[in-house]
């Protein structure tokens, strides 16, 4: 497919032509992970390149930069042009000048990125010194100008930390710093915001905007959050199995999408003013790149709208407007197709009434001793709950949102009991679970799960996913025969949409998404009353995404399950949450049903998250910014804890922290809250 926009009389500062990007992955066994690409990139502008994960996206990345596996090649033609020279034909020392320099990339995860062994000094004047040939002295102070212009608070000190003592957000900005340090003409961004909080996806966001318009700089943002495409891309190129299936402008592709792909990317994202209806999904996987078909579309073996020829005929890429720049590779262009099959909407599956009252959270405090000195005297204590009231109905689904930093992981674990410096009430069935002794405590804990928001980290390596799922049998149900077992097994791998067929495999043989249904699985087995659920999407692609969204609903109300659900993603709370409660700095802010606080959010700081999610339904908008991070549970502000970030604070705002306010639909504490 030739993706250049066509009414551009300049240069592109980067020209794809025909790159192929194939991995010898066993004996005459090769994985086309990138198959054929063209694309263009022009200065001052922003590519997005979107699609599942397994199309490709982050190979064309790492094939830019040439960083390969030692068994990848570029078969064939192809070329990179940057700057009119092709980047394939250069000698590694060569790119060794350029990497860093004139092209610059951020990495998906910067844990895996950053050494720990080194400061985010070392790190950042790496490449100063290295390509602009500054000395040790020119590059620190470098380094401290660069973590102020992304946002770190105190860069001065934060410059000699390791990357374990940053958080998740500050790490992504160092990535970005380092990026950034020597002004490269082009910068590659892998999946820059990926779990990160609206409030730092948005300040991330800005700062490339910001600097983008400053030094003209070209950008290629790789992500699966069309709402960042929406209001960060200025062209867009849909990928799907190592292909170019549709590229065009963004006003092209939001306003006038060609390819059945890019509609069901589109129809997946949860939000939005339809909630009546079960999310659109995109059956089946991405085929492995190992078993690409050399004939035919490669969509349409999940393509609803699919025609017989599709499986016979390869799609060459056509115009699909007035504009060239337009084009798309699909055979049902141009043909007078059924869609009604492909855009029939399922009604959601509707709810009981309100149940009975299952977990009710009093003065819940989570305090960690700070310890210092030889006795290890305690000098401190971190706040990371701080007085939490909360309850939750049977069959209700209670949102929890906020921040990193905030306590909303800490809040789960103290509920489980699986912190022990957890103190206050939690009702569970008639018990209170933190005063309960241990032996009894066992005894409920079957009644009660909990789904970490890493299934990688979370499911044993080691072990197939029959032994995964049935441990917490052999734990709470010893007496039962191994055919039982086995049985239960296969009924909740049913329940989960997997078949019973995958239970001897191990979890690396899996997809993300597969993986968090395990997890599932593994939680579901002891027939629970009562799921917490930690940023179980978080990570998962919007196709995946709308499949696990679907399901939790459906095991719901099947089996009339509470759940606590602790997210950062907004859209995904406004279609699965009854209520929602906003965490800040280990205290609840503000309490309501879902869709009155979407209406009329009134603390300051539910405004802002609100204001910071970037969406697909309304036109481009700028970042909304706060100031500043969440301060540290160690020391939290005087009077309201949000007072230092908040652009409507008052002198009682920092006096006394709020009373809470009662309404028909729940409470805030906000001095102000209808100044909001």
């Amino acid at each position: 497919m030739s993706a250049t926009l066509a009414n551009s009389t300049i240069p592109p500062l980067l020209e794809v032509q025909n790159l192929k990007t194939h991995f010898r992955v066993g004996d005459d066994v090769v994985a086309k992970a990138v198959d054929g690409v063209n694309f263009s990139v022009q200065a001052g502008r922003t590519l997005a390149i979107v699609g599942e994960s397994g199309c490709g996206k982050s190979q064309t990345a790492f094939s830019i930069i040439r960083l390969l596996e030692s068994n990848g090649y570029h078969p064939d033609d192809g070329k990179i042009l940057f700057n009119g020279s092709n980047l394939l034909e250069k000698s590694e020392e060569e790119m060794q000048n350029i990497r860093g320099n004139q092209i610059s990339m951020i990495f998906q995860e910067p844990m895996a990125s950053l050494n720990p062994l080194y400061r985010v000094s070392n790190q950042l004047s790496e490449p100063l010194i290295q390509h602009q040939g500054m000395s040790k002295r020119e590059a620190r102070e470098r380094c401290i100008d660069l973590l102020r212009l992304v946002g770190i608070p105190a860069p001065e000190s934060r410059v000699d930390n390791h990357p374990h003592e940053m958080s998740g957000g500050m790490r992504q900005r160092v990535m970005i710093a380092m990026a950034l340090a020597c002004k490269p003409t082009l910068l590659v961004a892998d999946e820059p915001t990926t779990a990160l909080d609206v409030t730092t996806q948005a300040q991330i966001l800005r700062l490339i905007q910001d600097l983008q318009k400053e030094t003209n700089m070209g950008t290629i943002l790789i992500t699966h959050d069309m709402g960042v495409v929406n209001q960060m891309a200025d062209d867009v190129c849909i990928m799907y199995a190592g292909k170019v299936v549709e590229f065009g402008t963004r006003d092209d592709i939001f306003g006038n999408m060609q390819h059945p792909y890019t509609r069901r990317l589109l129809e997946s994202i949860p939000g939005g003013s339809d909630l009546r209806h079960k999310l659109h999904t995109i059956p089946g996987l991405v085929p492995s790149a190992t078993s690409f078909p050399e004939v035919g579309c490669r969509f349409a073996g999940r393509c609803v709208e699919a025609l017989p020829e599709c499986t016979t005929e390869t799609p060459e890429a056509v115009s699909c407007s007035e504009s060239q720049a337009h084009r798309a590779a699909c055979l049902l262009l141009g043909r007078n197709i059924d869609r009604s099959e492909a855009a029939k909407k399922v009604a959601r599956i509707e709810k009981p009434k309100e149940g009975e009252i299952l977990v009710k959270i009093e003065d819940l405090k989570t305090h960690f001793p700070v310890k210092k000195g030889l006795l290890q005297r305690t000098i401190n204590h971190v706040k990371a709950v701080d007085g939490l009231n909360l309850h939750i109905r049977r069959g209700e689904t209670l949102a929890l949102v906020g921040e990193s930093g905030c306590g909303k992981t800490t809040v789960g674990q103290s509920v489980l009991r699986l912190i022990e410096e957890a103190k206050g009430k939690v009702g569970f069935l008639g018990r209170d679970i933190l005063s309960l002794p241990r032996k009894e405590l066992k005894k409920l804990r079957k009644h009660m799960q909990l789904v970490f928001q890493d299934p990688i980290g979370s499911l044993s390596p080691r072990m197939k996913v029959n032994e995964i799922i049935a441990e917490g049998l052999l734990v709470h149900n010893p007496e039962i025969s191994l055919t039982e077992r086995k049985d239960k097994v296969n009924e909740v791998l049913s329940l989960v949409g997997l078949s019973p067929e995958v239970s001897n495999r191990f979890p690396h043989e899996f997809s993300g998404g597969q993986r968090q249904r395990i997890a599932l699985a593994r939680a579901l087995i002891l027939e629970p009353e009562f799921l917490i659920l930690d940023e179980p999407t978080s990570a998962l692609d919007v196709s995946v995404q709308a499949q696990i969204l679907n399901l939790l609903e459906e095991i719901q109300v099947k089996r009339n399950l509470a759940y606590l659900f602790i997210t950062h993603d907004l859209g995904v709370v406004e279609y699965l949450a009854d209520r929602i409660a906003v965490m800040y700095l280990g205290r609840i802010v503000e309490q309501s049903s879902c869709a009155e606080l979407f209406r009329h959010p009134k603390h300051p700081y539910t405004r802002v998250l609100l204001d910071a999610v970037p969406t697909i339904s309304e036109e481009r908008k700028p970042f909304a910014m706060i100031d500043g991070d969440v301060p540290s549970p160690l020391n939290p502000p005087s009077g309201c804890h949000f007072h230092p970030r908040c652009p409507i604070a008052q002198e009682s705002c920092r006096q006394e922290y709020p009373p809470l306010k009662d309404d028909d639909h729940g409470f805030v504490a906000c001095h102000f809250p209808h100044e909001s």
